[in-house]
């Protein structure tokens, strides 16, 4: 798999880290640059955009991720996925801010054409 197999956009189901382990959704769109980089853009509960650069080898995408929060302040963090398959990536993320005893936790699944198209 290379790093072109990956673009796309991807439903997003997710949990925080926290020790409630509260859950989101949202959709996960990837590109890449000139450079072969990762260029990843989320939205999350249809309210939040987060974006990040980051690579691909051996079947792992990593992300450095930042987007701006309560009182305007910018979290950045990092996340690490699994590549299953192309349509499929599993990954566990940490940020700066975040609470050190606890991992949040992605999955991505490809959206296809044809469930873009229902939208």
């Amino acid at each position: 798999m290379t790093a072109q197999h990956l673009v796309g956009k991807y439903n997003v189901i997710g949990s925080n880290q926290d020790e409630e382990k509260n859950t989101y959704k949202g959709v996960l769109s990837l590109l890449i640059d000139s450079n072969s980089r990762i260029i990843a853009k989320w939205e999350i509960n249809n309210s939040q955009i987060q974006s990040g650069t980051g690579f691909f080898k051996n079947n792992i995408l990593v992300i450095n991720f930042k987007y701006k929060g309560d009182a305007n302040i910018t979290y950045k963090g990092v996340v690490v996925y699994q590549c299953l398959t192309p349509n499929i990536l599993d990954g566990f993320w940490s940020e700066e801010f975040g609470n050190p005893s606890f991992l949040g936790e992605e999955r991505c699944f490809r959206i296809t054409e044809k469930e873009e198209s229902l939208n």
